[in-house]
């Protein structure tokens, strides 16, 4: 049989998403972090206006609009703003910009699985630290590794916890190569780390609009960096990655803050009582600063509770891998969700 691929493609094995149901499913869906509230109303009124012109014509290469809208958000200037194709994209830019065959890529584990998959695609070396007890930051042993990129996700997934931005200050002024600050979740915690752009140029904060602004069937997310270093990405990125009805949404939802933010707020709320029924029932649950629990089951029985979730019409996430193959990873959802959750647990575990 012929083999059409390079040999670290044959090798690797493929990112598995969380499972997706078709739309109209009656199933409760806490598996892919998922915001459970609707976009904007604002996101809504420019879809209903999308004129037919928009598709006739390529839309903006460098998504200036929502560059502009992001750059009054944030306060940084425009040109220091990458768009892509879901942050995932961005993350996918930095990874064919600065590493090959020969050059590291460090992460702390666990953490986003994407990493290896794309590391693996390069063909780069991997080299995965351990975190360290209660998810500290293992700082020397990243600083160590010398990686030409270096990926922290802050809040961390699966794990749910945040990088103390003095760690990340400190990483990133004792690395040569790329820091890349996944900030996905980062609409649900109290601080980020975009200021350390400002800071250093070895600095790139990739972020999204799947999670915090309920965009997740989009695609649109971004990174935030010195010119400098966007200077690479920008070679790498195709012509037109980010089309005209993406770029128009996404610059409504982003200029919509007030909304954004009552979202948030009510999904921290339901964080905090989701949290507080685990516990009841016995569960382990780590403190999280995202839109999502990691759990330990009191009978250590995962992949069993997953299963039989699965089985009456809930979905959450099961990670057969060691260190997590006793947890599970469980999406917040609406109350209303989140109380047939509990319920149907009760039943289960009784």
């Amino acid at each position: 049989m012929t083999n059409y691929f390079r040999s670290n493609i044959d090798a690797m094995a493929s990112y598995v998403p969380g499972e997706q149901p078709p739309r109209g499913t009656n199933i409760i869906k806490l598996n892919s972090n998922e915001n459970p509230y609707p976009p904007s109303p604002a996101v809504l009124a420019v879809l209903k206006n999308i004129e037919g012109e928009w598709l006739r014509r390529y839309p903006e290469p460098l998504g200036g609009e929502f560059r502009r809208a992001a750059s009054q958000v944030l306060g940084v200037p425009s040109d220091w703003i990458i768009v892509g194709n879901g942050s995932d994209e961005v993350l996918n830019l930095v990874m064919r910009a600065c590493t090959e065959p020969g050059r590291k890529v460090v992460y702390p584990i666990p953490t986003y699985v994407l990493y290896v998959t794309l590391s693996q695609m390069q063909g780069a070396e991997v080299v995965e630290v351990p975190y360290g007890e209660n998810y500290q930051l293992p700082l020397e042993a990243l600083v160590a590794a010398n990686g030409a990129v270096t990926f922290i996700a802050s809040p961390n997934s699966p794990s749910g916890h945040i990088v103390p931005i003095a760690d990340l200050r400190e990483l990133a002024s004792r690395l040569s190569g790329v820091l890349v600050i996944d900030e996905a979740y980062v609409d649900f915690a109290a601080e980020n780390a975009l200021d350390l752009v400002k800071e250093y140029e070895n600095v790139i904060v990739i972020r999204t609009l799947s999670k915090g602004y309920s965009l997740a069937g989009l695609r649109l997310g971004f990174g935030v960096a010195n010119p400098r270093l966007l200077h690479g990405l920008f070679k790498v990125k195709d012509s037109y990655n980010i089309d005209a009805i993406a770029c128009a949404l996404g610059t409504a939802a982003i200029i919509d803050q007030e909304y954004k933010n009552a979202c948030a707020a009510k999904v921290k709320a339901s964080r905090t009582q989701l949290a507080q029924d685990l516990k009841s029932l016995g569960f382990h649950v780590w403190d999280s600063h995202t839109n999502f629990l990691l759990v330990q089951p009191p009978q250590n029985n995962a992949e069993y509770l997953y299963q039989q979730l699965k089985a009456r019409n809930i979905l959450i996430r099961y990670f057969p891998q060691p260190g997590l193959d006793d947890k599970l990873r469980i999406s917040v959802g609406t109350d209303a969700q989140n109380q047939v959750l509990i319920e149907t647990l009760t039943q289960i575990c009784a």
